[in-house]
C-alpha cells in the first residue's frame, strides 16, 4: 500500500524509477545519539519475592500461560468447598489474593460456560424481549385492571373474598367485599351499582394477569397489610375496616403519581388531615435492654378455610434483650408461657420495637410450638347438619375456634374433624343437634 501510493505520487511527472541493490544507509554512530537516562522514569510494578514470585499490592500475580488461572477459577467455582458460587462472589474472593489482568471479566466468562449452574441456578436477569408499556389511557377511568383477594377469613356476614377494582390513570381503587360463592349475576349488579353507576363504562378492562396486571398485584399487597393491621389493632372482622381501608389508600401518597388518587381523581386534597411518618429502619445491631419483636409464622400443615392464618399478626412481644451470644444472634428475656422455646434468636427473625406506647401480643390467647408457629384449637360443636349434594349426603358441624379476635365459628366436614378432634364427640360434650332439612343452612355461615 505504501509504494502504491508513491506511484500514485510520481505518476504526474516524467522520472524513471531506478533500485541500486549496494547502496547502504550511513550506519548510526554512537556518538551522534545523545544519552538519556531513561531509568528514573520506570516504576517498578511488581514485588518479586526470593522465590520468584511477582507480587502487586501483596496479591500474586498469575501469568496467562500454564492454565494456572484455570485452575484457580475452578478450585474456587468447582469444588466441594465452595458448590458452584456465582461469579462476583468468586471474585470478591480471589481479589484479596490474587491478581491479573481484566480479572472480574474472566471469571464471569468462567462461570458463564459451567453447565451445572446453566441447569440449577435460578434466573435473575430480567426476561428477554421489550416490555410492551400499557397505553397511558386519556381520561379518568378509560382503563381498570381488576383482581380479587381469596383465602380470608369468612366473617358474620358471610364474606370471604375482595373484588380489587384500580382505575390506570390515577390509582384510585374499589375494594368491594363478596361471597367466594356469588354468581355471575350478582357480582355484575355489584359492578354496575359501584362502577359503571360512579365512573361511566370504560374503555379496556384488564383481569387478574399477572404480567400485564401489575397495578392490581401491588394494591393487593397492601390491601392485605392494612387488613391485617386492622384486625390486629382493631379486632373485629375485616369487612367492618374495609371501608376505612379503602378511604386511607385512595387518600395516601403515590409515588408513581406523586400525588394520592383521591386529589388525582378530583383535583383537589381530601380534608382528613393525615401525616404519615415513614420511618424505614432496619437495624442489624442491638444493644442488651433493647426491646424487640419476635418473628412467627404460620402452622403450614394445618388446613382452614382452605387457607390458615391469613390475617395472623407476624410478629410477637416485645421482649427485651438480655445478652448478645454472637455478631448476629441475641438471647431475649421470654415470658413462661414461652420456656419450651430456645431464648437464642438470628437477627433476621428480630425486629426493634419503635413503639412509645406499652403494647404487647396477649400470650394467653395465642398457642405457639417449639418452632414458633401458630396453634389454634378448637373449643366445642355448637351445632350439626346435614350437606345434601346431587347423590350423596354429607354430615357436617358447626365449630368454634378459639382466637385472640373473639370466636369464629367455621363448617367442618364431620369425618374429617372426628378423626383430628375425637374428644370433641365424646358423651359428656353438649352439642345441640337439631333437626333441620337436608340441605339447609345457616344465614351467617353461608355454603361450605
Amino acid at each position: 500500500m505504501r509504494q502504491r501510493r508513491w506511484i500514485e505520487l510520481l505518476s504526474d511527472y516524467d522520472c524513471e524509477i531506478r533500485y541500486h541493490p549496494e547502496a547502504r544507509t550511513e550506519e548510526i554512530k554512537e556518538e551522534n545519539v545523545k544519552a538519556k537516562n531513561l531509568g528514573r522514569l520506570l516504576k517498578p510494578i511488581f514485588e518479586i519475592h526470593s522465590n520468584g514470585i511477582r507480587c502487586l499490592k501483596g496479591r500474586i500475580w498469575l501469568p496467562s500461560f500454564g492454565g494456572i488461572r484455570d485452575m484457580i477459577m475452578h478450585e474456587s467455582h468447582k469444588s466441594k468447598y465452595s458448590i458452584h458460587p456465582g461469579s462476583n462472589k468468586i471474585y470478591q474472593d480471589l481479589k484479596k489474593l490474587y491478581w491479573w489482568s481484566n480479572m472480574k471479566a474472566g471469571i464471569v466468562t468462567f462461570v458463564s460456560k459451567c453447565l451445572t449452574c446453566a441447569k440449577v441456578k435460578a434466573e435473575h436477569q430480567k426476561p428477554s424481549g421489550l416490555l410492551q408499556q400499557h397505553e397511558i389511557p386519556e381520561w379518568k377511568w378509560e382503563k381498570i385492571t381488576i383482581d380479587f383477594v381469596l383465602g380470608l377469613l369468612r366473617t358474620p356476614s358471610g364474606y370471604d373474598s375482595v373484588w380489587v377494582i384500580v382505575d390506570h390513570l390515577t390509582k384510585f381503587a374499589h375494594f368491594l367485599p363478596m361471597k367466594k360463592t356469588n354468581s355471575i349475576e350478582k357480582r355484575a349488579q355489584q359492578y354496575l351499582k359501584e362502577i359503571v353507576c360512579r365512573h361511566g363504562v370504560p374503555v379496556s378492562i384488564i383481569s387478574d394477569r399477572e404480567k400485564t396486571d401489575g397495578q392490581s398485584e401491588r394494591t393487593i399487597q397492601t390491601l392485605e397489610d392494612m387488613l391485617r393491621a386492622c384486625v390486629i389493632d382493631f379486632g373485629n372482622s375485616w369487612d367492618r375496616h374495609l371501608p376505612l381501608v379503602e378511604f386511607s389508600y385512595n387518600s395516601s401518597y403515590h409515588a408513581s403519581i406523586k400525588a394520592a388518587p383521591f386529589e388525582a381523581l378530583y383535583g383537589r386534597k381530601c380534608r382528613s388531615p393525615k401525616s404519615y411518618a415513614d420511618v424505614r429502619r432496619k437495624p442489624m445491631e442491638f444493644e442488651v435492654g433493647d426491646m424487640v419483636m419476635l418473628k412467627v409464622s404460620p402452622w403450614k400443615g394445618v388446613i382452614r378455610f382452605g387457607k390458615r392464618g391469613k390475617l395472623s399478626p407476624r410478629y410477637i412481644g416485645p421482649f427485651e434483650i438480655i445478652e448478645r451470644i454472637a455478631l448476629v444472634a441475641y438471647k431475649l428475656e421470654l415470658p413462661e408461657k414461652l420456656r419450651g422455646i430456645h431464648n437464642t434468636f438470628h437477627v433476621s427473625n428480630l425486629n426493634k420495637c419503635l413503639a412509645d406506647e406499652n403494647l404487647a401480643t396477649s400470650l394467653e390467647e395465642i398457642q405457639l410450638d417449639d418452632k414458633l408457629h401458630f396453634i389454634e384449637e378448637s373449643v366445642e360443636i355448637t351445632d350439626r347438619e346435614v350437606k345434601q349434594l346431587k347423590q350423596s349426603r354429607i354430615p357436617i358441624v358447626k365449630v368454634r375456634w378459639n382466637s385472640r379476635r373473639g370466636p369464629e365459628y367455621t363448617w367442618e366436614r364431620e369425618d374429617f374433624f372426628k378423626r383430628n378432634y375425637p374428644h370433641l364427640f365424646s358423651s359428656n360434650k353438649k352439642t345441640s343437634n337439631r333437626n333441620r332439612a337436608p340441605g339447609r343452612r345457616s344465614r351467617k355461615e353461608g355454603r361450605m
